[in-house]
């Protein structure tokens, strides 16, 4: 059974005020895709890291060039974060036979204790912009070539913060396909500051760009980009490889935070995971991944799909969608499904999303948020609204990326509707 409503700016306000004091848990779509023959395709016609010099310097920011502002945090809590290098060598590179381990970067933003003398984080680590500017004009995005310095955009948490102590719910983020983990900053660090340990997951290969601490035998520069071209969904291996690379990438740092002392974390933080309230969420490919996952894990007690498939794309024209198995037996936790409005793949996903709801009896509730696209649940839902202020976008490209609403609506209604139902399903065990 399924539970269908659409948010509005009042119906968020006033859920919001109503749950005010369980807030937070106590003391897709269009994207980028498909790799070249051979080893380590790129993206369209974009240099690969470290070939020309004169390619990083055309994407080096000019004078004068916007710098997009991200919405401050709602909670209590200041928050810090850290970045996080992990590699299971129990597994090659899905998109590179050369690369004989699995490579991941992630961002952890917790509850902080203390700020005093550090700066705020960038939104994205300065190869990794400097590759998103030079990558993003060239896909269905069409985000501005020039005009936009990416890389001095800062999140509002402070990196090597000490951490509060306390016993924190932990949630783990899957982005989009092609989408960097930056691009989530503005909701992770807000359930941070309410009270929660957010992990956010890059995907190597799949991501527009990631920045590594350093070179490896198997990988001589320090950043890996994207080898999508196109939209993953239009292209069956591709989109098959996308979805299983990123459910193994998930299954695997979940086991990695059931020994989190040996994990590389703040001092202090491992002592504060409260494993037992465990939740993941996910925006398109991520939001595919996170159901299948928590279909898969007990271990995950909810879960939030932010417009994410819930099946493979056909293999060949006129044959029918292979529902992923979560859509065809169900789930018996808690499970959100949140949409927009205006995504242009709605019927296609709202069949995979009608799957899983038949078979999953009370614990999956939808809601879409209204005048919205596919991207509002982004940190492009407060960036693309200065862009076109600023000329750079016009109005037509803004709606057709996170629609028309405003994000003085857009941006709190997804924060509380995802604080709300953490809060609500990771309460106290």
């Amino acid at each position: 059974m399924t539970h269908t409503s659409s948010i509005s700016r009042r119906t968020v306000t006033g859920s919001a005020l109503l749950g005010t004091a369980a807030l937070l848990l106590g003391a897709g779509g269009r994207a980028h895709a498909e790799p070249r023959a051979g080893a380590a395709p790129r993206t369209g016609t974009e240099p690969r890291a470290g070939a020309d010099p004169r390619a990083r310097a055309a994407a080096f920011p000019a004078p004068g060039d916007l710098v997009p502002t991200l919405p401050a945090p709602t909670g209590r809590h200041r928050v810090g974060c850290q970045p996080l290098y992990l590699v299971d060598d129990s597994r090659r590179d899905p998109w590179d036979p050369a690369i004989p381990v699995r490579e991941l970067m992630l961002t952890v933003f917790y509850p902080a204790r203390d700020v005093t003398g550090l700066a705020p984080a960038p939104q994205m680590p300065p190869q990794t912009a400097t590759w998103f500017g030079l990558i993003t004009p060239h896909t269905p995005l069409h985000l501005p070539a020039a005009g936009v310095n990416w890389g001095a955009t800062r999140s509002h948490a402070f990196e090597g913060a000490s951490p509060l102590p306390g016993r924190w719910p932990v949630l783990v983020h899957s982005p989009g396909g092609g989408d960097p983990r930056g691009l989530a900053t503005s909701l992770a660090e807000d359930l941070a500051s309410h009270g929660a340990v957010v992990l956010t997951v890059d995907h190597p290969g799949d991501a527009a760009a990631v920045e590594f601490p350093d070179a490896r035998p198997y990988r001589t520069d320090t950043v890996r980009t994207t080898v999508f071209r196109g939209d993953p969904r239009d292209q069956p291996a591709v989109a098959r490889t996308m979805i299983d690379a990123r459910i193994a990438d998930l299954h695997w740092v979940l086991d990695r935070l059931g020994r989190a002392a040996d994990l590389p974390l703040p001092r202090g933080l491992a002592a504060t995971l409260d494993l037992r309230r465990l939740g993941v969420y996910g925006h398109s490919a991520g939001g595919s991944a996170v159901t299948e996952v928590m279909y898969e894990d007990r271990r995950v007690r909810a879960g939030i799909n932010l417009e994410g498939h819930l099946d493979y794309p056909p293999s060949a024209p006129g044959a029918a969608a292979e529902p992923f198995p979560v859509a065809k037996h169900g789930v018996d936790r808690p499970l959100l499904l949140l949409g927009s409005e205006g995504f242009d793949r709605r019927e296609e996903l709202d069949r995979s999303w009608s799957a899983v709801a038949a078979h999953s009896d009370r614990w999956v509730h939808s809601a879409r948020v209204a005048d919205a696209d596919h991207w509002t649940f982004t940190d492009y839902a407060a960036m693309l609204p200065q862009l076109q202020a600023a000329g750079l976008m016009t109005a037509a490209e803004r709606k057709e990326l996170i629609g028309t609403v405003d994000p003085t609506a857009s941006v709190p209604e997804v924060r509380h509707t995802v604080r709300r139902f953490f809060a609500r399903h990771l309460a106290g065990h």
